[in-house]
C-alpha cells in the first residue's frame, strides 16, 4: 500500500497551485474520511502492538518502524465514534509526522489517493455530527468526505503547555508593537488557541481568519479602506492547508500584490521542517515554524517583528 503515496518532489509541484491530495479511509463503516498525504509516511497492515501501562484510551498500543517506537491510535474513538471492531487481519495503519513527532492512526482500510484543488474543500457546516473533529469536508463522486483535524486530535492525546514565563518576552519590542493587528490565518481551534495564547502577552490587537480564502478577501477590504498594509499589519502568521485557499497560495497571492508583497509572512505547519524549508523559499515566507513548540514561536515572531521595525536583533 506503501507505494500509493507520492514522493516529496512531487508534492512540491502542487504548492502555489492551491492543490493537494487527499488519502480516503473509512473506520469501519461506509462513511469515507480524509486526511492530507503530505502528511502520511506509509500505510501498511496493522502489525503486532505492544500494550504500554498508563497509556491513553484510544491508543491501542505501540509497534517498532524502523527503529522507532511509534504508538497506534484509534482514530475511530479519538473522535468518539466508538471503537474500531475490524478484525485485526482487516485492519491498517496510516503512519503519519505531525510537529516532528511519528504517529499511525488505526483505520478500517484504505481506499485511495485523490488531487483535488483546495476550493473543492469547504469548512464544515454548522451542526455537523463530529463538527468537532473535523476541519473540512468535501464530495467525491456525489459523496461527502470528512476530513479529521488530527490536531486536535493529537491535543487531546497528549495536551499543550501554553504557558511561557515573562522573560521570553522582549519588553523593548512590546513597546513598540502595544496595539498593533497581526492577522493568524488557520482552520484548527487547538493550533487558534495557541496563537493566542502566545500573542496576547505580547499587547497585540488580534485579528483571526479561518482560511486563505477569508483572509485574502480581509487584506482586499483593507486595501479598498486606504490601509497602509504593510506598514499597519505587524506580519501574518498562516497554517498551510486549509479550505478554500492553502496558505502557500495566500502568501503567493500576497507577493503578486504590489500592495501587500512587503508583508512578513510566517507559515506555521505542522508539515516536516526540511519540506518547510523548501516551501518558504519557494513562495516567499519570511519563515516558517512548527506548530505546538509555543516557546519557538514567541522567539521566531519577535525576531521577525524586531527586524521589520529595523531594531538590532538581540545578542
Amino acid at each position: 500500500m506503501s507505494g500509493v503515496l507520492s514522493t516529496v518532489d512531487a508534492r512540491t509541484k502542487l504548492v502555489g497551485q492551491n492543490r493537494l491530495e487527499l488519502l480516503l479511509f473509512n473506520l469501519g463503516g461506509t462513511q469515507q474520511f480524509a486526511i492530507n498525504v503530505f502528511k502520511v509516511q506509509e500505510v501498511m497492515r496493522l502489525p503486532h502492538l505492544t500494550e504500554i501501562p498508563d497509556r491513553h484510551p484510544v491508543v491501542r498500543g505501540v509497534t517498532h518502524l524502523r527503529g522507532q517506537t511509534v504508538p497506534v491510535v484509534d482514530l475511530r474513538q479519538a473522535i468518539r465514534m466508538g471503537p474500531l471492531k475490524a478484525p485485526d487481519d482487516e485492519a491498517t495503519i496510516i503512519v503519519t509526522e505531525y510537529n516532528m513527532t511519528v504517529q499511525a492512526f488505526l483505520v478500517g482500510g484504505v481506499d485511495r489517493i485523490v488531487n483535488m484543488n483546495w476550493s473543492e474543500i469547504l469548512p464544515p457546516p454548522g451542526g455537523a455530527g463530529r463538527q468537532h473533529y473535523l476541519t473540512a469536508i468535501t464530495r467525491i463522486d456525489d459523496r461527502i468526505v470528512e476530513i479529521i483535524d488530527v490536531e486536535k486530535v493529537l491535543a487531546e492525546i497528549a495536551p499543550y503547555n501554553m504557558k511561557l514565563s515573562d522573560d521570553v518576552y522582549d519588553q523593548e519590542l512590546l513597546q513598540r508593537i502595544k496595539g498593533k493587528d497581526i492577522l493568524i490565518v488557520d482552520d484548527s481551534s487547538v493550533a487558534l488557541q495557541q496563537m493566542h495564547s502566545v500573542l496576547e502577552p505580547m499587547g497585540l490587537n488580534i485579528v483571526q481568519a479561518n482560511n486563505g480564502l477569508e483572509a485574502h478577501q480581509l487584506l482586499m477590504h483593507w486595501k479598498e479602506m486606504g490601509r497602509n498594509i504593510s506598514e499597519d499589519l505587524v506580519m501574518i502568521i498562516t497554517d498551510a492547508e486549509m479550505p478554500e485557499m492553502d496558505g502557500y497560495m495566500l502568501t503567493t497571492e500576497i507577493r503578486r500584490d504590489p500592495d501587500l508583497k512587503d508583508t512578513f509572512i510566517i507559515l506555521h505547519t505542522s508539515l516536516s521542517g526540511n519540506f518547510n524549508k523548501a516551501m518558504v523559499e519557494k513562495v516567499g515566507c519570511n519563515g516558517f515554524l512548527s506548530k505546538f513548540a509555543p516557546e519557538a514561536m514567541a522567539k521566531e515572531t519577535q525576531r521577525l517583528m524586531r527586524e521589520k521595525l529595523g531594531m538590532p536583533p538581540l545578542g
